[in-house]
């Protein structure tokens, strides 16, 4: 299980560093809505696009490691830990993104948590949760 939580960690931040960092007008496009786009704004939020794909770039780079190096963190409580971080980094994404959800819900929000949007925020909450569990996991087994 834990090689599948890491690979599934690889695959998604390996997305995130790719969206983020090399197609960052694709990702600010997202967000901005089509009569805003002429705007400084979304120059701006196109040129975060690289800081946001550095973080997912270390956390890919991390798992990776984590996967070839399986042995070195072979302990229950070292890989909980490393599987703490790795929830939270997750878990983050999907809390920046709830309050908006919430707001669509209302018709507002600034931005819309639907198609592309939607499915980062589902898969942020479900890897959150993968990874958390399989920490969880790990801490009880050093209890038994």
């Amino acid at each position: 299980m834990y090689e599948i939580v890491l690979i599934a960690n690889i695959i998604w931040f390996g997305l995130g560093f790719h969206l983020f960092a090399l197609r960052n007008s694709i990702f600010a496009k997202i967000l901005v809505p089509r009569d805003h786009r002429q705007t400084p704004v979304f120059d701006i939020l196109q040129a975060t696009g690289p800081f946001l794909g550095g973080f997912n770039f270390a956390f890919c780079c991390m798992s990776i490691l984590l996967l070839i190096f399986e042995s070195t963190f072979a302990e229950p409580t070292q890989r909980a830990i490393l599987l703490i971080v790795i929830a939270l980094a997750h878990g983050s994404q999907f809390a920046a993104n709830l309050p908006i959800a919430s707001q669509n819900r209302r018709g507002e929000g600034v931005w819309q948590v639907k198609g592309l949007m939607g499915f980062i925020f589902v898969t942020d909450f479900s890897l959150m949760t993968a990874n958390a569990l399989l920490a969880a996991w790990y801490f009880v087994s050093t209890q038994i």
